[in-house]
């Protein structure tokens, strides 16, 4: 549902036939039934959505937007992830009464949530601006006090559809990260919330000037490169904010974003954060899960960190929007990234006025996601610049090891001459730097030599970073700095999300200082440049700077407690090929394994 919302609940995007549909997935498709995983003629990226059939409460027997009948020839695709998907969110909110889950009801739950108590007297409430599946959004005005005539939003919960505790736990945080990131250029003022017996009242800026959507479509679909670019900076400031602060929002889609204003130069504001959660740092020991390529079957391995550098907590819940969700969502495991690839996928309807992902039915999108590269040979592509087209693919990488972080996003050659505004502190540079830490002097090495490869822009992005914590005149940066730049831009949701306890977690920088040639070797992402087409020049030119270097004979034995492998592991059989027979020093092979450490993969291979 979208909060802050101006457009009137009757939309002239709904159908004239009769449709279940949502008027934000109004426009109905092709008619021909073998159109899936094809373009709509009319706005490709604004087709019924699948979605809305595990978003509703009830779906009519009978539409006109319905999955027909198929008949598959053997062997039977994939299990869909879709029917999983509706059941958590049915179970999630309590819209599905038949799904069984520990006989959780309505009946003994708490629904008292300490929020202020005298709403109707503080609030004068007007007409209905917007509507979602559990609530409403209306707007209001203040009835007295400095604010007196001040228009607000309004977002009203009813009770009586909290019918699970997981329901009511997300009203409660819901208003609680909306209280914590309140004071973001893009998002909505929080004023406050309020109860009574029924709802729940959420108080916040009006935001008059409609849906990012809305803008859309009233360009046919197609932005220009300059104007994409304007919008992006602002999405991509307020998620690198949400990030910085443990919070993962889950929901990003165009739909989500209002502008405060009809003027073109208004400012953009997030909302929604009704499936937002806090994304914590990863404890001494974690489990990790390893899916390999063409494996249907998770395979879960247990290591400590002297084993492992770090793994963050990752999230299970499957939420959020069908054509802008992330493969790692459909699989289970995911963290900030997730957000990522919806960015990525907003910006490619952005600038080709198309879904990356698109079919008639929830399935066909959750295979094509997971499973379909999104083109870039079709127009307007050709046309636009190769940044731009680098810019989308970074986003929507597959991989979100390999995938930009919002900050980085802003350092990219395609929109950071655009971007006045100063560079965001990421939150991956101090989890890179954690990992780098509690290394071997080896791996060290290793990610030094890497980091003399890193061309101008990539030095950008780790000079931008270096510079926001502060370092002393001798350049030079320590944990003092580390935790001035963060509270700079603490608020209360840091605390929830747990990041003072990440920063224990550097406390070897508590005794000694790091320039900023060390600092590069300690923030580069092994992972995301990978990505790049230049991965194989950058390994082979570091390999031979480690050779000059640092690479030196040294035995098996030697090498596994260097990695700080047990006596369990089968070190031989792992190892064995990251040393040169001849004599006895790092392979390349070896070499780039040290690069990412020791890893689930590394020793399942074996």
């Amino acid at each position: 549902m979208g909060l802050c919302h101006s457009k009137p609940p009757s939309s002239d995007r709904v159908p004239a036939q009769n449709s279940p549909l949502p008027a934000s997935e109004s426009i109905k498709p092709p008619p021909n039934g073998d159109n899936e995983g094809k373009k709509s003629p009319f706005f490709p990226f604004f087709s019924p959505s699948p979605a809305h059939s595990f978003f509703s409460k009830k779906t009519p027997a009978t539409s006109g937007n319905s999955t027909p009948k198929r008949f598959f020839k053997r062997p039977f695709p994939p299990p869909s992830p879709a029917k999983h998907i509706r059941a958590v969110l049915a179970r999630r909110h309590g819209s599905v009464k038949a799904i069984p889950e520990g006989g959780e009801s309505e009946v003994g739950l708490d629904k008292s949530f300490g929020f202020s108590k005298g709403f109707s007297s503080k609030y004068e409430v007007g007409e209905e601006v917007g509507r979602g599946h559990f609530g409403y959004t209306c707007a209001a005005k203040f009835k007295k006090g400095d604010s007196k005539g001040l228009q607000v939003a309004v977002k009203v919960i009813p009770k009586a559809k909290m019918t699970t505790a997981i329901a009511i736990e997300d009203v409660r945080r819901e208003v609680k990260i909306l209280r914590a990131l309140s004071g973001h250029n893009n998002l909505p003022h929080f004023y406050d919330a309020y109860e009574d017996h029924d709802n729940v009242y959420i108080v916040m800026e009006l935001c008059e000037g409609g849906e990012l959507l809305d803008r859309i479509l009233s360009r046919g679909g197609k932005y220009t490169e300059e104007d994409a670019k304007t919008v992006m900076i602002q999405i991509l400031n307020v998620v690198a904010f949400c990030h910085l602060q443990g919070v993962v929002h889950r929901d990003l889609k165009p739909e989500n974003f209002l502008y405060t204003s009809k003027e073109d130069t208004s400012q953009l504001k997030a909302i929604d954060f009704g499936l937002s959660d806090y994304v914590r740092p990863g404890k001494n020991s974690c489990l990790l899960l390893s899916l390999p390529p063409q494996s249907r079957r998770p395979t879960f391995v247990y290591y400590t960190l002297s084993q492992f550098h770090f793994a963050d907590e990752r999230l299970n819940d499957i939420v959020g929007s069908a054509y802008y969700v992330a493969p790692e969502v459909l699989h289970r495991s995911y963290s900030t990234e997730a957000d990522i690839w919806s960015v990525g996928v907003i910006v490619y309807i952005l600038l080709c006025g198309s879904r990356p992902f698109w079919a008639r039915t929830e399935s066909g999108i959750f295979r094509a996601v997971l499973k379909a590269d999104p083109t870039f040979d079709d127009t307007p592509w050709p046309l636009l610049s190769s940044e731009a087209r680098d810019f989308v693919k970074r986003l929507l990488n597959k991989d979100p090891r390999r995938r930009l972080t919002a900050a980085q996003a802003l350092s990219h050659p395609w929109i950071k001459d655009s971007n006045d505004a100063k560079l965001p502190l990421d939150i991956l540079v101090f989890k890179l730097m954690r990992a780098y830490l509690r290394s071997s002097s080896l791996r060290k090495a290793a990610l030094r030599a890497l980091s003399k490869t890193l061309t101008v822009d990539e030095l950008f992005y780790l000079r931008e970073q270096f510079a926001l914590l502060e370092p002393s005149k001798n350049g030079t940066i320590s944990l003092e700095n580390i935790k001035s730049a963060l509270m700079k831009m603490a608020t209360d949701a840091m605390k929830d999300s747990r990041i003072p306890e990440f920063l224990a977690q550097l406390s070897a920088l508590k005794y000694r200082r790091m320039d900023f040639e060390e600092f590069c070797a300690a923030a580069l992402s092994v992972h995301q440049l990978e990505a790049l087409d230049r991965w194989e020049q950058h390994a082979r030119c570091a390999y031979e700077l480690f050779e000059k270097e640092g690479n030196r004979p040294i035995m098996i034995d030697e090498l596994a407690s260097e990695l700080g492998l047990g006596p369990s592991v089968p070190v031989h059989a792992v190892l064995h090929d990251w040393l040169r027979h001849t004599d006895g020093k790092l392979s390349f092979l070896g070499f780039v394994k040290l690069l990412h450490g020791v890893s689930s993969r590394t020793i399942k291979a074996h």
